[in-house]
């Protein structure tokens, strides 16, 4: 009964797990839906952000489309659908409206707005011979003074990929991702002179994930009791593409503003928490990977570092025991931190095996480290060194020479404190660790260690 009771409760965790901040499982459509207003994310809200203009810019756009050529991807391959919206000229024409910064003036279709003026004309014309009242001239079209060109330059799939899951007696879940990236140029020129005014680009990732969990199992003889459930969500490429686009034109109207090209209603908005923002972004930008994960140095050069372990014996002596450790370290990163450096590591811990061996020992040890993502808040390392160990309280003056190697992981909760999970490994050049010398081997032990390390003077962003 209780092998019954823990494996439905292991089946309770596994679903939960599963389930668990799925929102889109809890809301599937169960019948028809009226249409509705589009969805409006955060670029929508910055474009409505902005600083009124001194005075509306006339811009025109003729093409603003697809450059990619890629299809939509498949798991057999590539379908015939695009990749992206072939209507990103419409999705431009309605940010430049939303930012009031622009009068955008129709130039896609020209043919079909010359064709209407002309059955206008034509119009009139026969009004005037039939009654003899003349009608007045049609306005003339506007003229741009920037026109405004670009589009959708990539469209890269697969950029990130991954997933996890857990099976255990028919029970089980999994949950798989993938992440697609579209990136966007848009550029300003001077219909005057011909003058590329300026040129931004932005990128937007698309996430496709899938989530499900089933449950396979004979509850009694020749009674199988089967379940499953899931969902996938992929996000809308219209809507990763209109963001990118909506972001173009904020970036667009900031970096116009801060070279003087157009300027905003009040003087002081050329300075004001907006344009500061936007340059925040910007030059925090310069610090973040393809990956979007943010890179800068973060550890200081100098640190100190408390660690607290259990350690089990390996010698000549049956039923090892697990005893504690602890140690005080001070580590040098080096004048360029990276990826190499160093630890001075002075410590105690304690041995053990059956009833007979008990004994402390302290050591000083020095080694070299290897970060394998020194500019991240989370990154795995290796070491390895030497030092010299003694008993404690020491009753001879031998001294126990050894070598050490371990890995572990480092999390910074800020660029100062870091938190650390390791094994490490000891193993000593003489079989006296435990004053019996018998067997192959020398004695060793292994040990599992956390550390919380303090680093002084972290790089400035």
């Amino acid at each position: 009964m209780r092998v019954a009771a823990g494996f439905y409760r292991c089946i309770a965790a596994v679903w939960l797990l599963a389930l668990s901040g799925c929102a889109a499982y809890f809301h599937q459509p169960l019948g028809e839906e009226r249409a509705r207003l589009g969805a409006e994310l955060q670029g929508n809200s910055l474009l409505q952000q902005l600083p009124a203009p001194k005075e509306r810019l006339v811009v025109a756009v003729y093409k603003f489309r697809d450059q990619t050529g890629q299809y939509k991807p498949t798991d057999n391959g590539n379908g015939f659908s695009t990749a992206v919206t072939q209507g990103a000229t419409s999705i431009l024409l309605r940010a430049l409206e939303e930012s009031r910064w622009f009068n955008a003036i129709e130039r896609e279709n020209l043919g079909n707005l010359l064709n209407e003026r002309k059955i206008i004309r034509s119009s009139r014309a026969e009004y005037s011979q039939l009654t003899g009242k003349p009608q007045p001239v049609l306005p003339s079209l506007l003229f741009a003074g920037v026109i405004l060109e670009g589009g959708i330059i990539s469209y890269d799939a697969n950029v990130l990929t991954g997933g996890a899951g857990l099976r255990y007696f028919g029970a089980g879940a999994s949950g798989q991702y993938r992440q697609d990236r579209v990136t966007v140029y848009l550029r300003a020129i001077s219909t005057s002179t011909g003058e590329i005014l300026k040129t931004v680009y932005t990128t937007r990732t698309i996430l496709s994930q899938q989530v499900g969990a089933s449950l396979f199992r004979f509850v009694k003889f020749q009674r199988l009791l089967e379940a499953e459930t899931g969902f996938s969500y992929n996000e809308p490429t219209e809507i990763a593409v209109k963001d990118a686009i909506e972001k173009s034109v904020q970036a667009l109207v900031y970096e116009g503003i801060h070279d003087g090209l157009w300027s905003p209603r009040s003087s002081a908005d050329s300075t004001g928490p907006g344009i500061t923002q936007y340059y925040q972004e910007k030059v925090a930008n310069q610090q973040i990977d393809l990956l979007g994960r943010e890179q800068h140095d973060r550890r200081g050069v100098w640190g100190v570092a408390g660690s607290g372990a259990v350690v089990r014996y390996s010698g000549d002596l049956s039923r090892p025991q697990v005893q504690g450790g602890g140690a005080v370290s001070l580590l040098y990163q080096g004048a360029s931190v990276g990826r190499w450096g160093a630890a001075l590591h002075v410590g105690q811990f304690a041995l053990g095996a059956g009833d007979y061996f008990h004994q402390r020992f302290t050591y000083a040890e020095l080694c070299g480290q290897y970060r394998l993502f020194p500019r991240e808040q989370f990154t795995p390392y290796v070491f390895g060194g030497g030092g010299l160990t003694v008993r404690t309280p020491r009753r001879s003056t031998a001294l126990l020479p050894h070598v050490v190697g371990g890995a572990g992981v480092e999390a910074l909760l800020t660029d100062q404190v870091g938190l650390g999970l390791g094994i490490d490994t000891h193993y000593y050049f003489s079989d006296q660790l435990d004053q019996l010398p018998l067997g192959r081997y020398n004695d060793f032990y292994w040990g599992v260690r956390a550390t919380l390390t303090f680093y002084f003077h972290p790089p400035k962003r």
